[in-house]
């Protein structure tokens, strides 16, 4: 545990990881600098010999949330009441997860995305995207939160065109990767082209869809 953190009352910070294929090995919760964990919040270690679960700086995990074993949580996330996150799902920095939702395991939440509450996560959120829904789906972009962060407007100029290529323009998939690659070297249209090819990798859980 590093520096200036804060736990609140009854907050269960790692335990053993809550997975049939544990048997006592010796691992880790590593949790970086000034987290604010409140009530009841639940953090389990990792499940096989020298993993971790894995909690950055500046994070805020709000009552009754959990994060299951071998985790991968990045920097300034905000996590509403009783959100449920299963095992070896990843969040990326500055990602909102709003409250009473569900998480499935190997889920991989990009950067600066904004979840809505009571939507069910199956599968992986594009950064910068917002999505709601049961089943949830990419709703449009999260404007507000790309300018609390200080994107200009050109910045969200060149997302806009990366969503309307991804979601309004009803092109296959590879199609539109490969537009997207074409588009501009703005680095956060790049991150958002390279977390898609990944998701669509084998052996993912695949990309939520659009509206």
């Amino acid at each position: 545990i590093g520096k200036e953190n804060n736990f609140a009352h009854f907050a269960a910070i790692g335990g053993p990881p809550q997975d049939m294929k544990y048997r006592g090995e010796p691992t880790q919760l590593i949790i970086g600098d000034r987290n604010r964990i409140r009530e009841y919040v639940t953090i389990n270690r990792a499940t096989e010999e020298g993993e971790a679960t894995v909690i950055g700086n500046d994070n805020l995990l709000m009552a009754y949330s959990h994060v299951g074993h071998n985790c991968t949580l990045g920097n300034e996330i905000v996590i509403a009441n009783s959100v449920a996150i299963a095992g070896h799902v990843q969040i990326e920095s500055m990602a909102i997860i709003s409250g009473v939702l569900g998480i499935h395991q190997f889920v991989h939440i990009g950067s600066m995305s904004m979840v809505g509450g009571m939507s069910r996560i199956s599968r992986d959120v594009p950064p910068y995207m917002m999505v709601e829904g049961n089943p949830a789906k990419v709703r449009s972009l999260n404007l507000v939160g790309l300018k609390r962060r200080g994107f200009s407007i050109e910045e969200i100029r060149q997302l806009k065109q990366a969503f309307r290529l991804l979601y309004l323009q009803n092109l296959p998939i590879q199609e539109a990767i490969a537009q997207l690659a074409q588009l501009t070297d703005n680095r956060h249209v790049q991150h958002l082209q390279k977390f898609i090819e990944f998701s669509l990798a084998d052996n993912r859980r695949g990309l939520i869809g659009g509206k």
